[in-house]
């Protein structure tokens, strides 16, 4: 969601329009495409407030090949886990297959997998195994999520280890049954629904595991980057109130759903914290929604011009330069969005464009895409 991959081209250009040799921040990086983009040419400062993002950012900034491993090397250390977590849910499990189940023995198996919420577990890493099964993945899947997430944890000091997370990520995503988020998973409701969401429960997670970490591994450095590049987990603010002279790139929230809903799954698998679960009228929500998630100003619609005002002055503060994007169908108008950034940056250089561009709708509309005009303002100082 929010996704600028296809306009990277555009973007790289009005970038080099205001760079003038510092280095550059994503301030608002999210799946940090701009990292991958720039990161190999410059100093680059990688910041979003979800902490998923900065493994993102570490893969493609700091990741190198040093130990010889492979997708394959690392389902092998994960069996243990699995089996002995699997261990734990025989019964379960066995209700779990997705050969050729009727609708209601589908529904019911998917129920009682949800149970697992109350469940107490023996075995350590068991977090999506209890509070996901049944949900966008299957039992057996959360038993390969878990166990890849304990064999992370084992190799976290391993130069590739942010790629074996960002490849668990790649990998739930492509056997999620959901509609390219997780917000909400999908019910099956008919023999149709039912016969689509199978073909997600029937992906083998390590398969596609062991693909993406494989084909990114060929394209890391042999060696770590002598490039000082700083990731950070903070608010904007926050950011902005340490960052050194820079080109900032930002790319804020322009709708009122927030990232934190859509993107709570990967945030837990990063934190691996356990949390509590969002409950109403005493009930789990469905969503399974981190009890404590990130709101963001920009996404509401009384907050988001203080907001804007708020990321111009930290840009004057740090004596940056300003990339700025913005939909034509945010929570402020491109023409109150430009009267903000020339009353805050009275004493910087202003130009404007719009780029005919398409925002997924991420299953929010009954289309998979809609046109949008994608406003870039770019603030320069003044010397």
């Amino acid at each position: 969601m929010g996704s600028k991959k296809k306009l990277i081209d555009s973007l790289v250009s009005t970038i080099s329009e205001v760079h003038t040799g510092q280095g550059i921040c994503d301030i608002f990086a999210g799946s940090c495409t701009l990292s991958g983009a720039l990161g190999h040419e410059t100093e680059f400062y990688s910041n979003d407030i979800q902490a998923y993002s900065s493994i993102l950012a570490d893969t493609y900034l700091n990741c190198y090949q040093s130990n010889h491993l492979t997708g394959e090397k690392l389902i092998h250390q994960a069996e243990s886990h699995y089996k002995t977590l699997k261990a734990e849910l025989t019964a379960y499990v066995e209700l779990s297959a997705y050969d050729s189940p009727s609708l209601s023995d589908f529904i019911s198996s998917e129920e009682k997998s949800r149970l697992l919420l109350a469940q107490e577990f023996q075995a350590d890493h068991h977090l999506f195994t209890k509070n996901y099964a049944g949900t966008w993945w299957s039992i057996e899947q959360c038993l390969w999520i878990d166990s890849l997430r304990k064999v992370y944890q084992e190799n976290k000091i391993l130069s590739e280890a942010p790629l074996i997370l960002s490849s668990l990520m790649y990998a739930m995503a492509y056997s999620s049954q959901g509609t390219g988020h997780y917000a909400q998973y999908r019910d099956a409701k008919d023999e149709s629904s039912l016969k689509d969401i199978l073909l997600y429960r029937r992906r083998s997670l390590p398969d596609y595991f062991i693909r993406k970490f494989n084909q990114s591994l060929v394209n890391l450095p042999s060696k770590s980057t002598s490039l000082n590049h700083q990731i950070t987990s903070l608010d904007y603010r926050k950011r902005l109130d340490t960052l050194p002279e820079s080109t900032v790139y930002a790319d804020p929230p322009y709708c009122f759903v927030h990232y934190s809903r859509f993107y709570h799954a990967l945030e837990t698998l990063v934190l691996y914290d356990y949390p509590e679960i969002q409950q109403r009228n005493g009930t789990h929500v469905k969503g399974r929604y981190r009890e404590e998630r990130h709101q963001s100003p920009f996404s509401i619609r009384s907050q988001v011009s203080m907001a804007f005002e708020e990321l111009f002055q930290g840009v004057k503060k740090s004596h940056s330069n300003l990339v700025l994007s913005y939909a034509s169908t945010g929570m402020i108008s491109l023409d109150d969005l430009l009267l903000l950034a020339k009353k805050s940056l009275q004493s910087y250089q202003l130009d404007y464009q719009e780029i005919d561009y398409r925002h997924k709708t991420m299953g929010r509309k009954n289309i998979a895409d809609r046109e949008v005009k994608e406003c870039l303002i770019t603030a320069k100082r003044s010397l």
